[in-house]
Formats: structure tokens, sequence, C-alpha cells
């Protein structure tokens, strides 16, 4: 049964997007070592976070048909990078990660930049 979208927290795309965000940020990011804080720790929590924030800035300007896939299409490159930025974290520092909860990561921003697209 489709729910009506009154707000971008309707939105599956958003819901996803944040719960993976925190995920990251509490599961992902304390593993990864400090040697990369100011580099992929960094990328991976700007990245994470501006995921929902685009679709959030995106919702409130869907009335502008250019405004809003802009927002959107920006969300989707930082799914993109995000997605690079989780598997080098897993290729480079995997022992130190939950794999499992890596390849969930991925495969959810991937589907979120499918949904993103479309």
């Amino acid at each position: 049964m489709n729910k009506k979208i009154a707000s971008f927290k309707d939105l599956e795309v958003y819901q996803n997007t944040y719960k993976a965000c925190i995920e990251v940020a509490r599961k992902i990011i304390p593993e990864i070592p400090n040697i990369e804080k100011n580099d992929l720790k960094s990328q991976l929590r700007r990245s994470t976070k501006a995921i929902p924030r685009l679709i959030a800035e995106g919702y409130a300007k869907r009335h502008q048909k250019h405004g809003f896939q802009k927002y959107l299409d920006d969300a989707m490159g930082e799914c993109n990078e995000t997605i690079v930025g989780l598997e080098q974290c897993r290729d480079l520092y995997g022992k130190n990660l939950d794999i499992e909860l890596c390849e969930q990561l991925i495969d959810l921003y991937d589907k979120s930049g499918r949904q993103l697209y479309n």
C-alpha cells in the first residue's frame, strides 16, 4: 500500500540513506586507521552526510524541475563517491571492518543511486 508523501522524510531513499549515514558514522569510520583522518575518514563522513541533506533540500525545490533534478543528481554523485569510499575501506582495511556490513552498505548506496536516477 502506497503511503502519501507529505515530506522528504516519507521518501524511502531519504530514510535509507539517513540510516546508512548513521551506520557508517558509528560502525565504519571509527574502524578506519587515524592515518586516514584527513582523507578517507573525512571524505566518507562528508559524502554520507551530504546525501540525505541533498534529498531534503531538493525536495523543497520539487516545484522547480531543474532545481529538483540538480539536487538529485548531486545526491547520486555522492552515492557513487560513498560506494568508492566504502570499497576502499573494505579493500584497504578489511581486517578491521565488518565486511558484511560494508557490502550491505555498498549495495544500499548503489540501490539509492539508482532510485535517485529514476
